[in-house]
């Protein structure tokens, strides 16, 4: 069975997240339907990593073993078509080799945090962005964004429902910057905590108001506490926007 590469942006406002849920409907499942139309039976749609509830997507990647051996242009445009009106897309499908696996091969996963620090409500980008009413000060979140920065005990900003055996976590990338009239949070790491991005970021914009600094924020993280982080961000800024793999492409 030939296994393909996808590379998928999404609107996570509609869905629970990507992985499939018993109460309400999932990204994946979304796309596990149209690939059992385009290849006559259920197939499993692996992905790289759960995002949750209304997180976005820019290049999500996930896996698929299909029976058909079809075109990779094929594959793509099928499967969008079976999405229908879904706010998903299939930005690429790519065969790949039969060891190749979308979440156990990832070297690095990069978010990409959206603020807007404005007074005026959202109109074009609600959901999209969060909107903080006071002008931030972004060299002091990035400063203390630093401290985040390596191996850490993260369980400050760890979610109490969060599954993985260790709070222990790599940061290897935290910045922060004015991007036009945006405040854009990045993190790259191979692997993350349940919601520990929307909680270093709820926590460097308690930097960004001045009630924190840089000696707070390493504290709070030294602290390996929870009730120590501050106001968890919503999810409606927060967009998974690579993913990094070897090169396991298969010949063609």
């Amino acid at each position: 069975m030939p296994r393909y590469k996808l590379t998928l942006e999404y609107d996570g406002g509609p869905y629970m997240g990507w992985q499939w849920q018993d109460h309400g409907p999932s990204v994946q499942g979304a796309v596990e339907a149209a690939v059992a139309k385009l290849d006559g039976g259920p197939r499993e749609v692996y992905g790289s990593g759960r995002t949750d509830s209304g997180v976005h997507a820019l290049a999500q990647v996930a896996h698929v073993d299909l029976v058909k051996n079809l075109r990779q242009d094929k594959v793509r445009d099928a499967i969008n078509f079976h999405l229908g009106k879904h706010p998903i897309s299939v930005l690429d499908a790519e065969l790949v080799d039969d060891e190749f696996h979308a979440r156990f091969d990832a070297r690095e996963r990069r978010y990409l945090f959206r603020i807007l620090d404005r007074r005026p409500r959202l109109a074009l980008d609600r959901g999209r962005v969060w909107r903080v009413p006071v002008k931030l000060d972004t060299d002091a979140m990035d400063y203390a964004a630093q401290v985040l920065v390596g191996k850490h005990d993260f369980t400050t900003f760890r979610d109490t429902a969060c599954q993985a055996k260790s709070p222990d976590k790599t940061l290897d990338m935290a910045r922060v910057s004015r991007v036009g009239d945006e405040v854009h949070c990045e993190f790259s790491a191979r692997s993350f905590l349940h919601k520990q991005v929307r909680s270093m970021v709820g926590s460097l914009v308690e930097v960004g108001l001045g009630k924190w600094n840089r000696a707070d924020m390493k504290a709070v993280l030294e602290a390996r506490d929870r009730t120590e982080c501050g106001p968890v961000s919503p999810p409606d800024g927060l967009y998974l926007i690579h993913v990094n793999y070897p090169d396991l492409t298969a010949e063609t």
